[in-house]
Order: structure tokens, then C-alpha cells, then sequence
């Protein structure tokens, strides 16, 4: 048996199922949540359509917020968030559910400076600082001492952050949190805060839209977002004190600085990670399904995609600027979808 073959039988699938890809009626999955995986979500249920085109999975892009809630509600097959339930949110639910998490990605902090194309450097403090609205034009002395070289004009930073209930913003702020003592006291870390001023945009696609239309606009985004809409990205300093660029491979190294913390628990933050090479503002993020799996037919198919996205579609996330998971956490994964019953 091949590895294809493998995988489809770990779901549950018996082999008349697994050579009938295209048999049978329509089968469709829904689902919603986080902006931040969308890109490499839409690639794989892409995909996983051409493997079984019988099989559609529709995806709304609505914020981590409202995936959680939608899942709680039970009116989508799976929810997806930034933000790891807490316990408290896992007990709220009306059936057992389980935390998967499915890619690592990085927080972008994007900027619209004319005559500042690229290579825009920010400490932790000057970024804390800037979004508690301390920091106000881009000429500042503190900006300027950390960019030697660079012509900054003498413009009004224009704020921007996410409007609705957010897994980027949770991983943002949790970062920001860490950082600096004041914003953890004054701002807080949350899918949703009460930033100090700003202009709010829904979804990473609505950040991105509200940036490059924004002369002198700093947000933050999923890295992905930034490259498809060409925003200049900064070089953050991290734990270290070295400035790095978001990337697969400065996500990668966050998690790899974290291995042992998240095989113990997944929902463990990796901001600020260590390591030389570590971009300070990675996260995970996580798929939120029923353990006990009532319809049978959408839980072997809900089961089969999992354990394809486990492995194959794990493939693709570095071509859309994300971070596979590690070895570790793909087993620990295979454990939790083995443990979920579909009657």
C-alpha cells in the first residue's frame, strides 16, 4: 500500500472508497474563521478537489471571532482561529472539541512610506510605542537612530488594525504584550482590544486595502497578505536583538526554538521566541472540530482532508509563505484525528 493509500486508510476509509474518487453524490463541507491560513486554506481545498471532485469544502473568511462562535453554534463542519481556545472557551462548547493546529505563519508589519520602499527597521520598543500612539510622525529621533541612511518624512503615522474579532490581532498584541509592560496594562493582549487610536480594517484583506490606500499607514498583516499586495514589510527586532524579515524560514526557526513547549502543548505562544534567527511575531494556527462526529459521511470526508492536509498539503505551505508544521507536531496530530468518532 502506498503512502496515498496510507493516509486514507488511517481515516477510516475502506479501499473500494479510496479507488471511487470520483463516485457518488456531491459532498460538501463547511467551514469558517481566521483571514491568516486563507490562502493556503483556499490552495488546499483547491486541491483536495481535484483529488476527489466530489468532495467541495466552502470556506468563509470571516475573522477568528466568528469561526469560533460559528463552530460553537454548530452551523460550520470545522472553525478555524489564530487564537487557541482557552479553557474556559473549550469547556463553553457543547460537545468535545479538538485544537489542530494546521500552518505557522508571521505577522507582518506593513507601512506605506513614499521614498521608503523596503528595508525599514523597527526595535520592540519603538513598535510597542508606536501603537499605543506615542510616537506619532516618521521622522521621530527614535525611528531615525535605528534607519541611519534612511530619508524619513516628516508625516503623521496613520495606525491601522483589524476591526472585527481577530486571530491575527490575538497573535499581534500578544506580542506587543510581551514586549512592553504598558501596553500589556493599557491595551492588553485579545482577538479584540480597545486600541488607543486608528483606522480599522476587516480582515487581513481589509488591513492590506486600508494601508496602501493610506499614505503614511502602519498595520499589521499575515505575512502572505503583504507579498500579494506588494506592501513593504519591516525588520523586526527580536529576542536576540537582530532584525529579521517575516518568512518561512524565520517562522520555522521560531517554532523550532519552541519544539519541546508546543509538544506538550499546541496551544503555546511563540512570539518572541528565541534563537538568533527567529522572527518575534509567528504564530499557529488551528483548525477547531467535534471529536464525536455525528454526520458519517461528512466525518470520513471531514477525517480523509485532515489527515491529506497533515501530510500533502503540508507541501504547499512554503510556496504561499508559510511555515509546515514539524515532524512532532504532524504525529501529535495523527494521535487527536485517531481519537475522533464518526457514528
Amino acid at each position: 500500500m502506498n503512502k496515498a493509500l496510507k493516509i486514507l486508510a488511517f481515516a477510516g476509509l475502506s479501499m473500494a472508497t479510496v479507488l471511487c474518487q470520483g463516485c457518488g453524490d456531491t459532498i460538501k463541507l463547511n467551514g469558517a474563521g481566521a483571514t491568516f491560513p486563507y490562502p493556503l486554506y483556499s490552495k488546499w481545498f483547491s486541491e483536495y478537489h481535484k483529488l476527489r471532485p466530489n468532495v467541495q469544502i466552502n470556506y468563509q473568511s470571516i475573522g477568528s471571532g466568528g469561526g469560533i462562535q460559528q463552530i460553537k453554534a454548530k452551523t460550520v463542519d470545522f472553525g478555524a482561529s489564530d487564537a487557541p481556545l482557552t479553557t474556559e472557551e473549550e469547556k463553553s462548547m457543547p460537545g468535545e472539541v479538538l485544537q489542530i493546529p494546521t500552518t505557522a505563519g508571521s505577522v507582518a508589519v506593513v507601512y506605506n512610506l513614499s521614498g521608503v520602499p523596503s528595508g525599514l527597521k523597527l526595535t520592540q520598543n519603538v513598535l510597542a510605542d508606536l501603537f499605543l500612539g506615542k510616537i506619532k510622525k516618521w521622522n521621530d529621533p527614535r525611528i531615525a537612530a535605528v534607519n541611519p541612511g534612511v530619508s524619513l518624512p516628516d508625516l503623521p503615522v496613520a495606525i491601522v488594525h483589524r476591526s472585527d474579532g481577530s486571530g491575527t490581532t490575538y497573535i499581534f498584541t500578544d506580542y506587543l504584550a510581551k514586549i512592553s509592560e504598558e501596553f500589556s496594562k493599557t491595551v492588553g493582549r485579545g482577538k479584540s482590544v480597545n486600541w488607543p487610536m486608528g483606522i480599522g480594517g476587516k480582515g487581513n484583506e481589509g488591513v492590506a486595502g486600508q494601508v496602501k490606500q493610506t499614505p503614511g499607514a502602519l498595520g499589521y498583516l499575515e505575512f502572505a497578505y503583504a507579498v500579494q499586495n506588494k506592501l513593504p514589510y519591516v525588520a523586526l527586532q527580536n529576542k536576540r536583538g537582530k532584525f529579521v524579515d517575516p518568512s518561512p524560514e524565520t517562522t520555522t526557526a521560531a517554532l523550532a526554538a519552541l519544539n519541546k513547549e508546543l509538544q506538550k502543548d499546541v496551544r503555546f505562544s511563540v512570539t518572541d521566541a528565541p534563537g538568533e534567527n527567529s522572527y518575534p511575531i509567528s504564530g499557529l494556527t488551528y483548525l477547531i472540530v467535534y471529536k464525536d462526529q455525528k454526520d458519517p459521511k461528512k466525518g470520513k470526508i471531514l477525517l480523509e482532508f485532515l489527515n491529506w492536509a497533515m501530510n500533502d498539503g503540508q507541501k504547499l505551505a512554503p510556496g504561499l509563505h508559510y511555515s509546515p508544521l514539524s515532524a512532532e507536531l504532524v504525529q501529535e496530530n495523527a494521535a487527536k484525528l485517531g481519537s475522533i468518532a464518526v457514528k
